[in-house]
């Protein structure tokens, strides 16, 4: 049987974060929805520009956001770390801690750049059609320059979630998407004296807007009052190895699970590619608005995760418990909410991706089983930041690994071009999205045990060991 998370019959007395936990998610999801809106305008630009350019872009944004997010979720995991030290009121150690997650941040820019210039290999053995290939490659050559402006401007809006201060980056998110669809636009089909630069050229509107956010991030840190108690404009400390392993060891079996679920998610895509230009522009469809939802659970998740390690922090284990079990009900009943509103006009959203009848149509089919997959997609997503604030981390890279890699994503390789048992062969991308949300089911009962077990036995000793 399935833990249950939320307590009988809730009233406001079992949920005392309730308020604080809905603000903080409200904020940070409007600027988690305005940087999705960089995605779906590019999405949008580029079935408007050619079924070619949409196809291309389904595949470069496959493989930037499986090396960008797993480097990302390296970072993200340091969100407890600083929660907890605002929660013991120790902020004079924020700011070493911020200089010295900085030094992570580049190397993972570095790493990153690296990996976005080469693709040939990857596009070779998902064999991408070769059409596709130029495109793709100038589009992730451009995003390799823009990855240090994101990673650091990540670092800088990680602090503020954890500080409970995520309003000023909501701003920064908010202002920049009006410019990010001006550029875009003005790129791709040219004008004013610069050439059409297709699909690439939402790639160079990513490198300007995202350098125009760093930049923003820097004066208001250097400004503000909220940031003076951090002191986080001293000068750089050298690298100190036993806080920077110590970091390592939280990131990356974290960055790793991310890397494990977004690769899950994202190499369908290249495995889809081969089926042809409206199979993979319509998953694009399905992927934009699945990752869109995402943003939801994920506000909530980060908004929970800071309260449960800022009472962790205070001493007060109690706390904590109830923070964890709010946002869990909170998560559950917006996903509900949410799957059937996407369920109930998936043709009408379809339509607004594409002109062509064909992605239309297949998009709309895509879009009811994404309306299934949000459900267990919200559930794992939450429990998974949950248990990063007990310092939990492999153990959730473990059944990840085995299920989302497994059973997801080589269940739906195996089901749509080899067959399985009376199956016969249907290459489809539905296939794929139903063996992912069945090995995504069973990854939420596994980390909402995980997380039961380990919220229970806070209340009777006085540590839960990281697994």
């Amino acid at each position: 049987m399935t833990p249950h998370l939320a307590p009988a019959n809730p009233t406001p007395q079992h949920w005392p974060d309730l308020s604080t936990i809905v603000r903080h998610a409200s904020t940070v999801l409007v600027g988690q929805l305005a940087v999705m809106a960089f995605g779906i305008t590019d999405t949008i630009v580029a079935g408007r520009h050619a079924e070619a350019s949409l196809a291309a872009l389904s595949v470069a944004s496959a493989i930037f956001i499986s090396i960008s997010v797993g480097l990302v979720g390296i970072l993200q995991a340091l969100l407890p770390v600083w929660a907890e030290l605002r929660g013991a009121r120790q902020n004079e150690r924020l700011g070493p801690s911020f200089r010295q997650a900085l030094y992570l941040g580049l190397l993972a820019s570095a790493l990153g750049a690296g990996l976005l210039q080469h693709p040939a290999p990857l596009l070779a053995a998902a064999q991408v059609p070769l059409l596709l290939h130029p495109i793709v490659s100038d589009y992730l050559g451009v995003l390799a320059l823009a990855l240090p402006a994101t990673l650091l401007f990540r670092l800088f809006s990680i602090l503020n979630q954890a500080i409970g201060h995520p309003r000023l980056i909501t701003w920064i998110q908010v202002l920049a998407l009006p410019l990010k669809v001006l550029l875009s636009v003005w790129w791709t089909f040219g004008g004013l004296g610069v050439p059409a630069l297709g699909a690439v050229g939402c790639a160079w509107a990513t490198l300007a807007v995202y350098g125009c956010m760093l930049g923003l991030a820097l004066w208001l840190s250097r400004t503000q009052e909220i940031y003076q108690p951090l002191q986080l404009w001293q000068r750089m400390e050298r690298p100190d190895i036993r806080q920077l392993g110590q970091f390592l060891r939280l990131g990356v079996p974290a960055g790793l699970t991310v890397l494990v679920e977004v690769t899950s998610f994202t190499l369908m895509a290249l495995f889809i590619a081969r089926q042809g230009t409206t199979a993979a522009g319509a998953h694009q469809i399905a992927a934009n608005l699945a990752a869109v939802l995402y943003m939801v659970p994920l506000s909530l998740a980060i908004a929970a995760s800071a309260r449960i390690s800022f009472w962790r922090g205070a001493g007060n284990e109690a706390r904590a418990r109830q923070a964890a079990l709010t946002g869990f009900a909170l998560t559950t009943l917006m996903a509900c909410v949410l799957a059937a509103v996407l369920w109930a006009f998936k043709s009408t959203v379809a339509s607004l991706y594409s002109e062509h009848p064909p992605v239309m149509a297949l998009g709309a089919v895509l879009l009811g089983w994404v309306a299934i997959y949000h459900l267990v997609d919200a559930a794992q997503c939450f429990c998974l930041f949950a248990l990063r604030c007990y310092g939990i981390t492999v153990a959730p890279l473990a059944v990840y690994s085995l299920l989302l890699w497994g059973a997801g994503l080589g269940g739906g390789y195996a089901l749509s071009y080899h067959g399985m048992g009376t199956w016969t062969a249907q290459p489809s991308p539905a296939t794929f999205w139903i063996s992912s949300a069945v090995a995504l089911a069973l990854c939420a009962v596994a980390f909402a045990m995980m997380l039961w077990h380990c919220l229970n036995r806070w209340g009777r000793a006085t540590a839960c060991p990281p697994t």
